[in-house]
């Protein structure tokens, strides 16, 4: 059975104030031509469809434009709500388009109730796990812990249970929008940590054939048969030397899994530059980044005159702007947000509380005081983003 997995539309994300809608669309252009000239047997969509819980209609319009045009291909789509998604939402009317061919799996207690398609060799199970946030669904899964680990592994209990009732030979396929360890991460991810720990072991989804990944927007292969597709287009500058795709899996009779990444349209090239202003602006070498969209970082000791209209004479797509000194770092004006970057929310606000303190930073208990603030603005969040 062919598989087309993809994930991290993102639909209604714009970059850096611009509009990505047509690029959306260029993309699901490409994503049907690519189902029918590859003869794709089932697209899989691993989470984060939308940007947001609430998306604005013109994302809205392309989604369903996208399902009708699946749906005329009379090739299955399996589809998983992510973290950026309103579950609730996404799932409105998923007993009625499932009857088109189309798969919405956005509740976390249909974990272990599959998809079931079949080729010449038999039955292959596709399991929907969205993204589960540990404090809404813990008792609800029955997770022994409180973290992602631990509801991962109760989901996964239940796929595991339903697939040894299933006839000898019956192959497995799951999607998750999770963080898993030794995953590569961006700029544009949402953290998705919650007391401390955001990453499950890949040894989670032992016993499935493939697991199609969401939730990180670099494609990458954790295992053999655990890979992220990440996202089709670029979100953040951080993405500038990603190389988007799709995942284009072959799962044999036997299990067995090949997979080839296929490309994605892109709208335009992503180039960071770092220099002085003149220095960018008489680099030779930079003219192949003329026509991209660009994020210029400024090392002037001053702030130069007019710096981002002089920039996009030579550069017209500049989108960002970052000034980084040539300081020495005990310079008391070097950039704030260098020392802060890397740094999680954690560490900064334990930082803030030495930095008030003169040096003496939380103990114990107010580091779970910090932490149990952080991880309540996620949940709040999180709660949001399931209600409708």
């Amino acid at each position: 059975m062919r598989l087309l997995h993809t994930s991290d539309w993102h639909l209604g994300r714009s970059f850096h104030r611009v509009n990505l809608l047509d690029a959306q669309r260029a993309f699901v252009d490409h994503l049907v031509r690519t189902v029918r000239e590859h003869h794709v047997d089932a697209v899989l969509v691993a989470g984060d469809v939308y940007d947001r819980a609430v998306p604005p209609l013109a994302a809205v319009e392309l989604f369903d434009e996208t399902l009708h045009r699946l749906a005329e291909l009379a090739v299955p789509t399996v589809m998983i709500s992510g973290n950026h998604d309103s579950p609730r939402r996404l799932g409105v009317g998923a007993g009625l388009i499932e009857r088109a061919g189309i798969h919405l799996r956005t509740d976390p207690d249909a974990c272990g109730t599959p998809v079931l398609l079949a080729d010449d060799h038999g039955d292959v199970a596709f399991y929907g796990l969205p993204y589960l946030e540990p404090a809404l669904v813990r008792e609800r899964l029955g997770a022994a812990g409180a973290g992602h680990t631990a509801v991962l592994r109760a989901a996964m209990d239940r796929v595991r249970a339903d697939l040894a009732g299933r006839p000898d030979g019956t192959r497995a396929v799951v999607l998750a929008h999770v963080f898993v360890a030794g995953g590569t991460t961006s700029d544009s991810e949402r953290d998705i940590t919650v007391g401390g720990v955001a990453a499950v072991p890949a040894e989670v989804f032992d016993g499935v054939h493939y697991t199609a990944l969401g939730h990180l927007h670099g494609s990458q292969a954790i295992t053999d048969r655990v890979r992220y597709s990440g996202s089709p287009l670029a979100y953040s500058f951080s993405e500038a030397n990603h190389r988007k795709t799709m995942w284009l899996v072959d799962l044999d009779g036997d299990g067995t899994v090949t997979a080839e990444r296929l490309d994605c349209p892109v709208p335009r090239p992503l180039a960071r530059i770092r220099g002085r202003l003149e220095e960018l602006l008489a680099d030779p070498g930079l003219d192949r980044h003329e026509d991209g969209w660009i994020e210029a970082t400024l090392t002037d000791p001053e702030r130069p005159h007019e710096p981002m209209a002089r920039l996009t004479r030579r550069f017209p797509h500049t989108l960002s702007l970052v000034f980084e000194p040539d300081r020495a770092p005990e310079d008391p004006l070097a950039s704030y947000a260098s020392r802060l970057r890397g740094r999680t929310d954690q560490q900064i606000a334990e930082d803030f509380v030495a930095h008030v303190r003169g040096g003496a930073g939380p103990d114990e208990a107010e580091r779970a005081v910090l932490t149990a603030a952080l991880d309540s603005v996620r949940l709040d969040e999180a709660a949001r983003e399931v209600t409708p």
